[in-house]
């Protein structure tokens, strides 16, 4: 693997934790309640409604992790040692967890079963925010392989068509933008694809604030803040401060981001703010991932 590759995706994974990092503490606040207490937000201080420590992370980035061990520990791309890193990883009792993941999570446990049914209920963000180790385990395989591991991976908890279709779009993002593509390409490839099958992913026109779960706000967002932007700060300082589910629309956009703009362009003091543990076990792991071959069992 070449270095600029190598780059652009240690910039995704330490993206989507500083991100992740960033947005923790203002996440479930409105844009205005954010103002109010901290002007434009733009350091990593920790608090938030967790009360975590500077530097700490969520669920997006712990997720991430635990996706990732299991491939490196599998060899392959495997749906029911992914669903025991998941359950291993509730088990050791993360700082934050959503419902949905519970959830599949539990009913895996119960069943045995590495895809939980077609449900209404599924749109939500969370196969999406933990998606980076598939992308980076497959860059150099097919894109369906890409595609079909972010279905096993996603479907452990979350079934739904639009959760799908978002984890997707966001996969190939950071895939393209790790292999050298830029923005334009990004818009008139994936995105264009997403939103002409599923137009409420549709981003140009009223601001998207206080983002909720849901897949289709998140994404939103996201966009948003990525494509109106030209560089990672600007970007991760735009979509946090939107409010709401801070933290993961600050993951998404920090992978997608940190692969469009590479490592470097992650801002000192956010890097040297994050918990050395978590940057020594993104940069560390991304590295594992790209220097590999993982096939589906």
């Amino acid at each position: 693997m070449s270095k600029a590759p190598l780059q652009r995706g240690l910039g995704a994974y330490l993206g989507l934790a500083v991100g992740d990092a960033l947005g923790a503490t203002v996440e479930f606040m409105t844009p205005r309640e954010i103002q109010a207490v901290h002007g434009v937000h733009r350091r990593i201080i920790g608090g938030g409604w967790l009360n975590l420590k500077a530097g700490a992370v969520t669920d997006d980035t712990t997720m991430s992790l635990a996706l990732g061990r299991a491939i490196l520990a599998s060899g392959d791309l495997d749906g029911v040692a992914m669903a025991e890193a998941f359950s291993q990883w509730m088990r050791d009792r993360p700082v934050d967890i959503g419902h949905t993941v519970r959830r599949g999570i539990i009913r895996y446990r119960r069943t045995g079963e590495i895809e939980t049914p077609l449900n209404d209920n599924d749109a939500g963000n969370g196969a999406c925010m933990r998606v980076l180790p598939v992308v980076l385990a497959t860059l150099d395989q097919p894109l369906d392989t890409l595609l079909a591991a972010c279905r096993l991976q996603g479907r452990i908890t979350h079934h739904h068509s639009l959760s799908d279709a978002g984890t997707a779009c966001v996969a190939t993002m950071v895939r393209m933008a790790v292999q050298g593509h830029g923005p334009a390409d990004l818009i008139q490839g994936p995105v264009e694809a997403l939103v002409t099958a599923h137009p409420e992913f549709r981003f140009r026109g009223k601001r998207e604030e206080n983002p909720s779960g849901f897949i289709v706000h998140t994404l939103r967002a996201v966009f948003q803040a990525l494509f109106d932007t030209d560089n990672l700060e600007d970007c991760l300082v735009d979509v946090v401060n939107r409010g709401g589910d801070a933290d993961t629309t600050g993951a998404i956009a920090g992978m997608i981001a940190g692969a469009l703009y590479g490592e470097a362009s992650i801002p000192h003091p956010w890097r040297s703010a994050l918990d050395g543990r978590v940057a020594d076990a993104v940069a560390t792991q991304a590295r594992a991932l790209m220097a590999g071959t993982f096939l589906p069992a």
